[in-house]
């Protein structure tokens, strides 16, 4: 049996130490092959939002091997696209605006870096576009992936002010990626909250939110028969460690874990 991925959110991690891995990625070619290019998908906290990201990641990144097996493996063509990828809960934004604004400049000039690229002095938004334009330069268009874009608000939710003061750093910050469309591939963006357009997203009216796609609903997190087909093995040891008959085991794992509903029904 292979070993269950509990806390690992690192796709290559995830495939290259044999953990099991329910194949999304026939669902991300949708997404990735779709007439858009601008998503935003809200889910709960460990519903897999990271993984995800990180699964784009290396879709992005040309790493075919890791997708040997997979559904996507042999149907797009794999070419390396330069990734921005932006986690918001590794970006320290608890010791005022002015240094999450400096924690934030400091990942861009790290990310700048790692391409062989040195940025200008400028706020977080001269930095972004400079990063997105030098990387479209020299490498192609750019795929920019943000994970927890909301973690810098709702941390706060209790601090309005804060709360408010980060909303505006991001505001900004996010502004950057409707202005450079002509250097942009893809965008995806995920979080818990589903803040308005007119605030946080004001200015990027171009942002497709997937949260309750029908074609979507099952890009992260488990279906029932994700379940019993992909954890049938567990199921089994479960059931016989309980002398538990397999339908009632399930019955019971329904009753604990199930409710979850991002369709439109």
């Amino acid at each position: 049996m292979k070993k269950l991925p509990i806390g690992i959110q690192t796709f290559s991690k995830l495939i290259e130490e044999g953990y099991l891995y329910v194949d999304k990625t026939k669902l991300l070619y949708k997404l990735i092959t779709g007439s858009g290019g601008y998503y935003f998908l809200s889910r709960p906290r460990r519903f897999g939002k990271s993984l995800l990201i990180s699964t784009l990641k290396e879709i992005f990144s040309g790493n075919m091997d890791l997708f040997r097996g997979l559904w996507i493996y042999d149907k797009i063509e794999w070419v390396k696209y330069p990734v921005i990828h932006i986690d918001f809960s590794v970006i320290t934004h608890s010791e005022g605006r002015e240094n999450f604004k400096k924690n934030l400049n400091y990942f861009l000039d790290t990310t700048a870096k790692a391409y062989d690229l040195t940025l200008i002095n400028g706020d977080n938004k001269e930095k972004f576009k400079d990063l997105t334009v030098k990387l479209h330069d020299k490498y192609g268009k750019v795929v920019i992936l943000i994970d927890e874009y909301d973690k810098p608000i709702i941390d706060y939710i209790e601090n309005i002010e804060k709360a408010e003061r980060n909303k505006e750093v991001l505001a900004s910050f996010y502004e950057v990626i409707k202005n450079i469309d002509g250097y942009l591939r893809f965008v995806f963006i995920t979080g818990v909250s589903k803040f308005s357009k007119v605030s946080i997203f004001s200015k990027l009216n171009n942002l497709e939110d997937i949260t309750i796609d029908e074609i979507f609903t099952q890009m992260a997190g488990y279906s029932q028969s994700e379940l019993e087909l992909n954890f049938a093995e567990y199921i089994e040891k479960l059931s016989q460690k309980n002398n538990l008959p397999q339908d009632k085991l399930l019955k019971k794992i329904k009753k604990w874990y199930n409710g979850y509903s991002h369709g439109t029904d």
